[in-house]
């Protein structure tokens, strides 16, 4: 199978030839819709996805970065679930060893009543992984919890749980699955939006898109076309048919960033119920801690979502009784808040009660819908809903491969001495170090606070499809991610690489730091 030019411009030239019909189409660049393409291609089937915005600019790159089959859904006793996500965080780890990892979390106990319930449930958690499990679950007492974590709150701590999940850079695992479709002969092109639907005797043929770098109008045939828009999902089926009821209950998630010393070791904390009843990590990444996650109801939905005072006040609050220091300012590095799309079930129930299964419509046109899940579901997502998909567009039957299809980059990183912001690109991490030899410029950090190298802004335009400061600082590099302000001072710098790959002009530069700032602003604590 021939592989796909990531060129925009060669992109763009195919897919200005009217003649041509794509037998699937899925709109959306997130993990779903990237999943499902992947599944797509990997059939054979021609397969294209276009994302208004950029690849995982929503939902999809501000998860709690976590690979996991969720434990709290076993108290919900939704069995099925934590089935499939414990499969697929097995499939994840063997797939893209390189994104993936495991991480080992502790459980701490605050009452003697709640060790043995804790317990438990996590043996049978472990239990239901069969032969994917990650580790066996250990019981703690409460000297050996403080050592492994030291800033804990050590009142009343009667002991604990150990217990094995994964971890992952959710940015990375898209735009691994982008290069994954494209390797498989997959067309996938972002800043172009679906801004209606075409139709012929009542059925979905296609989708008029939107350049928003030019603002031409492309029309696109397919087969088939899939929604794959995540909390925008009821806006594509308005397009379809505006009389459409809402199917979705948006809820928003918001993440701390902290220096290392607030839970220094390898280990990550999870607490199972905090005094309002969720479930609050703390987890390593990048050198930093990511604390989260809240759940709150949005009325709705925006591109780039804001946290509520509210949930800046409870994780404030549950950091320092937890980790024993009271929250300054300038110790939140970074924060952001993203948006679940949560199928509904009826009024009156708390989003977080709400079921992260996932839902696939199919209209009365043959639009197909898939909204709901989580990451780690993300290729079961694809598998359902591309062999419905290919019912509806009259394909030939044709396997799933994805269960075992290694994903772009693969290497096993075991025993390399590559941080682990270099590990994230796996087999590629050679050609992306030797951009050096090109430019010994670029081989200089892009911030001292920060491990991203200016070759790997060269590599994100050249081999990413990565066009503006937002996409090499948010989702190629995690910069904005791990350190807003150090973000926002290196951005002149990735704009003038940027300018350069893509031959734009200083006024372009200057407009694309100035986008970035305004974006970036929102995640400075206030």
């Amino acid at each position: 199978m021939k592989q796909a030019s990531l060129r925009r411009e060669d992109i763009l030239r195919e897919l200005s030839d009217a003649t041509h019909i794509w037998d699937i189409l899925i709109i959306g660049g997130g993990a779903t819709g990237l999943g499902a393409a992947v599944e797509s291609a990997s059939r054979g089937y021609r397969t294209l996805l276009i994302e208004r915005d950029d690849f995982a600019k929503g939902t999809s790159s501000r998860s709690t970065k976590l690979v996991h089959g969720g434990v709290r859904y076993l108290e919900q006793l939704n069995i099925t679930l934590v089935l499939d996500a414990l499969r697929e965080r097995g499939h994840m780890l063997r797939n893209a060893p390189h994104l993936v990892h495991k991480l080992s979390f502790v459980v701490p106990a605050y009452s003697y009543t709640s060790l043995p319930y804790y317990a438990l449930g996590l043996k049978l958690y472990e239990r239901l992984s069969g032969s994917l499990s990650f580790g066996k679950s250990e019981l703690l007492s409460g000297k050996e919890i403080q050592e492994l974590l030291p800033t804990l709150c050590r009142d009343g701590l009667k002991g604990g749980i150990l217990y094995r999940d994964g971890q992952f850079d959710d940015a990375r695992y898209a735009i691994t699955l982008m290069r994954t479709l494209q390797d498989l002969g997959g067309t996938a092109i972002n800043y172009l939006g679906a801004v209606r639907l075409l139709k012929r005797q009542d059925k979905t043929t296609g989708v008029v898109a939107k350049n928003h770098e030019s603002g031409e109008e492309i029309e696109l045939q397919a087969k088939v076309v899939v929604n794959a828009t995540g909390v925008f999902a009821d806006e594509v089926r308005r397009m379809e048919d505006e009389s459409n009821a809402p199917v979705l209950t948006v809820s928003q998630g918001t993440h701390f960033v902290l220096p290392r010393e607030f839970l220094p070791g390898k280990h990550a904390l999870m607490v199972p119920r905090t005094a309002d009843g969720r479930v609050l990590f703390a987890i390593p990444w990048h050198g930093r801690i990511v604390v989260g996650t809240t759940d709150e109801p949005v009325p709705a939905t925006s591109v780039e979502p804001v946290s509520l005072s509210t949930e800046r006040k409870f994780l404030a609050t549950h950091i320092e009784h937890y980790m024993g220091k009271k929250l300054q300012t300038e110790d939140v590095l970074s924060m952001w808040s993203g948006l679940r799309p949560l199928v509904q079930q009826r009024r009156g129930i708390k989003t977080s009660r709400l079921p992260r299964d996932h839902t696939i419509l199919i209209s009365n046109s043959g639009l197909v819908t898939v909204t709901g899940g989580k990451w780690t579901t993300y290729r079961k997502m694809g598998e359902d809903t591309i062999a419905l998909a290919a019912k509806v567009a009259g394909l030939a039957a044709a396997p799933s491969r994805t269960t075992d299809l290694k994903l772009h980059g693969w290497t096993d990183p075991t025993g390399t001495k590559a941080a682990e912001s270099e590990l994230v690109y796996g087999s590629d991490l050679p050609a992306v170090e030797a951009l050096a030899t090109e430019d010994a410029e670029w081989n200089a950090l892009l911030h001292p606070r920060l491990p991203y190298r200016r070759r790997e802004i060269v590599w994100a335009v050249r081999s990413e499809m990565a066009r503006t400061v937002e996409d090499v600082l948010a989702r190629r590099t995690r910069a904005l991610f791990l350190d807003a302000r150090a973000a926002m001072e290196c951005a002149p710098v990735a704009a003038q690489l940027i300018a350069r790959e893509l031959d734009r002009d200083d006024t372009w530069a200057a407009k694309s730091v100035a986008e970035f700032e305004k974006t970036a602003s929102g995640y400075i604590y206030q």
